[in-house]
């Protein structure tokens, strides 16, 4: 499995050129979508309204693009303008995504999934997950919630929103610009013409759009007993897995802090188990925080993980809240 998907990385990313033969399917799969939206067009399938505003937060590419801490960044926001945010999320890579479920900073990420668990720590806001998200919206303002924000909604037709926010990794783009699975594209690129807002992450500076930074400052042992400033590990070798959807750019991240990585990659929501993280050495082992949440805490010493920030210019950032304020509060009064 981890051969496949290094072979689809450099297929979408690095202009390999075997994968080709996966066109014909990515031709099948650009009917499906086209049918799909036809009869959402049409009204043969019918969306829904959620209970409350909803912001969708997601991506047009498959993989990790720095949706998550772009979720958190909203939540904090819209809290501190005297808001209630809580968080659907479909649950990915859980086990129990057909029914509603109440997620807590303890819930086991092999029930709910690993991001559903990383936003109700980093949040401190209900998380709720259900592969139904408009049932699980309702479950949240039950809870009080007045504000949704759906995780990862972006091509969920189904659930009506009030503002859609797409995620782009600044280096590495839309990739080939092919549709799955020759290319990272769930959707046309033409789509993003019609999103009300497009965040780039990272990339050269200059680059004509909102753009954005993950920045991490300290590392924090899994069982709790340690934070420490990153820098203190500058010159170091330590072993770096990463289970997301661009593990290179959690092993750029260390190396410019001067750490010297050993890289473990696995596929993004990959269960990994204490087994697939024991070396034969002594080095220090880090991780992302998505990763950490699958292993709960009671882990030695040597097992770190990195927690990262959202990052913007400030002002740009106020003026893209307001924005998104000024749009639920448009909704609040048509609804009355």
């Amino acid at each position: 499995m981890r051969g496949f998907h290094r072979w689809l990385q450099r297929v979408w990313y690095e202009g390999d050129k075997s994968g080709l033969i996966l066109l014909p399917l990515s031709g099948l799969y650009w009917l499906i979508i086209t049918v799909r939206s036809l009869l959402y067009r049409y009204e043969v399938l019918k969306t829904h309204a959620a209970p409350a505003p909803l912001v969708v937060v997601g991506n047009v590419t498959a993989g990790g693009t720095g949706k998550t801490p772009t979720v958190l960044w909203l939540v904090e926001e819209l809290r501190a303008r005297g808001l209630t945010p809580g968080i659907v999320s479909r649950g990915y890579g859980g086990s129990r995504s057909g029914t509603s479920m109440r997620v807590d900073p303890d819930s086991d990420a092999a029930v709910v999934g690993d991001e559903p668990v990383l936003l109700a720590r980093r949040g401190q806001c209900p998380v709720a997950v259900d592969a139904d998200r408009i049932r699980a919206a309702e479950m949240l303002v039950e809870d009080g919630v007045d504000v949704i924000i759906a995780d990862d909604g972006l091509q969920h037709r189904r659930m009506q929103r009030d503002f859609e926010i797409c995620v782009v990794d600044g280096a590495r783009g839309l990739g080939n610009r092919r549709l799955l699975p020759a290319g990272p594209l769930r959707e046309s690129p033409r789509r993003l013409d019609h999103i009300d807002l497009v965040l780039i992450n990272g990339g050269e500076r200059g680059t004509p759009a909102y753009r954005f930074e993950l920045l991490a400052n300290e590392a924090s042992r899994l069982n709790g007993s340690l934070s420490r400033a990153l820098q203190g590990f500058r010159g170091k070798t330590v072993h770096a897995v990463a289970g997301i959807g661009n593990p290179q750019r959690f092993f750029d991240l260390l190396r410019s802090h001067g750490i010297q990585v050993i890289e473990h990659s696995f596929p993004d929501h990959a269960p990994i188990a204490k087994a697939d993280i024991v070396f034969a050495d002594d080095f220090d082992v880090f991780m992302t925080e998505k990763d950490a949440v699958k292993l709960g805490r009671s882990l030695p010493d040597k097992y770190w993980f990195v927690a990262v920030d959202f990052a913007m210019d400030a002002d740009i950032s106020n003026a893209l809240i307001e924005r998104i304020v000024l749009r639920m509060q448009h909704v609040d009064t048509k609804d009355a």
